[in-house]
C-alpha cells in the first residue's frame, strides 16, 4: 500500500465580535455617498451579512497576522492532543504578511516556538492554502515528516481602511474587495497514520493548477496599472508617489469574475473526465468563493453533471464568517468537521478558485474511522 497521509487536527481562529453589515464603517470608514452606494451594492451581492477584523471599535489594529495564524495552530494542535514540538514541518499561506522580510512562516515559527522545523510560506491569494497543504502532505508521504502543520491566516483589514483611500481617485476595481474581505486564521494538522482515537480525513490527492498564461491580472496591489512596466511598481518609486498612484490598494478586475467561474468549472469537469473525481460517490464539498454569485453559476454547472445534486452536501460559511481569502477553505473546513455531518466512510471535495490571475485548487478527502474500529461516536465531530 502506497504512503498517504491524514488529517488529524483542525483549528480556526477568528478574532473580534462578529461585525454585521452595519457595522462595517465604524472599523473601515467611508461613509460619503458614493462610498455608501458601493459598498450597498458589493454587500447585497456577495450575501455576508457578518465578519471579523483584527481591528478594534476605531478602526486601529489589535493583532498581526502572525498572531492570528499561531492562534488557529494553537487551535488544531490542541485538537489533536499534541504541541507545537511535536510538529516537524509548518507549512504557512498568506496573501500579505506583516513584513516585507523574514519570509511568514519565519515569523510564525518564531512566536509559535516548538524547536526546530521545516519552514515552507506560500504567497499568493486564495489557493496559496492548498499549496501549502500539498506540500506538508508529500513530505509526510515521503516519510521526511511524521506530522506536520499547515496554517493560512489573513490580515486584510489594515489595508481597507479609509486612509488608504483619501485623496485617491478610486472606482469599483479598489472597493470591490475593501468590502468583500475580512480577517482571520485556520489550521490544521498533517499526519503519517490516522487519530488513534476518532475518525481522520485521509488525503487522497491534492491538485493545483494555474491558467496565468491564458488570463491577464485580475487582483492586484503593488502596481500602478493591470501589468508590471519596468520602473512603475511599488519598489521602484518613493512611497509617498506609490500612495498617491493608489499602488497600495487592492484591486479587481470585476469585468473578468464571470470568466472566472467558468474556468473553475471546467477545471472540475476536468477532473470528472480523468477519473479523479466520481461524481456518483461525491457526498461533500466544501468550496471556497467570494460571492453567492458564484455558488449559484456552480450549482448550475454541476446539476449538468450531476441532475441529482443534493445542494445541502455543499458546505460554505461565507455569510457567517466572511471571505477570508487563503484561510476560508480552512475555516470552512474546521466547521463543517464539528457540524457533524461526515460520517465514516464519506468523500469530500475541498474546491478552491483564485483570482489573482486564475488558479484553481482542489483536494479529495476520505473519511476514515481510527485504526481498528469502525466507527466513533458523533461527538468528537463526525457522525457514524
Amino acid at each position: 500500500m502506497s504512503a498517504t497521509a491524514y488529517l488529524t487536527g483542525f483549528g480556526s481562529y477568528l478574532p473580534g465580535e462578529p461585525v454585521d453589515n452595519d457595522g462595517i464603517v465604524a472599523r473601515l470608514g467611508g461613509d460619503d455617498p458614493v462610498t455608501e452606494r458601493i459598498r450597498r451594492r458589493v454587500l447585497d451581492a456577495n450575501g455576508i451579512r457578518r465578519r471579523h477584523y483584527a481591528l478594534d471599535e476605531h478602526g486601529e489594529p489589535t493583532e498581526l497576522n502572525e498572531e492570528l495564524a499561531v492562534k488557529a495552530l494553537h487551535a488544531a494542535l490542541d485538537d489533536r492532543g499534541i504541541g507545537a514540538s511535536d510538529i516537524r514541518m509548518l507549512a504557512c499561506a498568506t496573501t500579505m504578511g506583516d513584513v516585507l522580510v523574514p519570509g511568514f512562516a519565519s515569523m510564525v515559527h518564531g512566536r509559535l516556538g516548538g524547536g526546530p522545523k521545516q519552514l515552507l510560506s506560500v504567497s499568493g491569494v486564495c489557493a496559496s492554502s492548498l499549496s501549502a497543504l500539498d506540500a506538508a502532505v508529500s513530505k509526510v508521504r515521503l516519510g521526511d515528516h511524521p506530522r506536520a502543520a499547515v496554517v493560512a491566516s489573513e490580515l486584510a483589514s489594515r489595508s481597507l481602511r479609509q486612509r488608504r483611500y483619501d485623496g485617491i481617485r478610486s472606482g469599483m476595481d479598489a472597493h470591490f474587495l475593501r468590502w468583500m474581505l475580512s480577517d482571520g486564521a485556520g489550521a490544521v494538522v498533517v499526519e503519517f497514520q490516522p487519530h488513534p482515537d476518532r475518525p481522520s480525513l485521509r488525503v487522497d490527492w491534492v491538485r493545483q493548477v494555474s491558467l496565468a498564461h491564458e488570463h491577464d491580472v485580475c487582483m492586484r496591489a503593488g502596481m500602478s496599472g493591470p501589468e508590471p512596466v519596468v520602473g512603475r511598481t511599488w519598489q521602484d518609486v518613493g512611497i509617498a508617489e506609490a500612495e498617491a498612484a493608489g499602488m497600495f490598494l487592492l484591486r479587481q478586475d470585476v469585468s473578468m469574475l464571470d470568466d472566472l467561474a467558468g474556468a473553475g468549472i471546467r477545471q472540475f469537469e476536468e477532473l470528472v473526465d480523468i477519473g479523479l473525481i466520481d461524481v456518483g460517490h461525491l457526498d461533500h464539498v466544501v468550496c471556497h468563493y467570494s460571492t453567492n454569485a458564484f455558488r449559484d453559476v456552480a450549482f448550475d454547472a454541476l446539476r449538468r453533471r450531476i441532475p441529482t445534486l443534493d445542494t445541502d452536501r455543499w458546505f460554505s460559511n461565507l455569510e457567517t464568517r466572511g471571505n477570508t481569502g487563503s484561510a476560508s477553505i480552512f475555516i470552512a473546513l474546521e466547521e463543517a468537521w464539528r457540524s457533524g455531518r461526515f460520517a465514516v466512510g464519506d468523500t469530500v471535495l475541498l474546491a478552491v478558485p483564485e483570482s489573482g490571475r486564475f488558479s484553481f485548487a482542489f483536494a479529495h478527502l476520505t473519511v476514515v474511522a481510527p485504526p481498528g474500529r469502525a466507527a466513533a461516536s458523533s461527538d468528537q465531530g463526525v457522525s457514524t
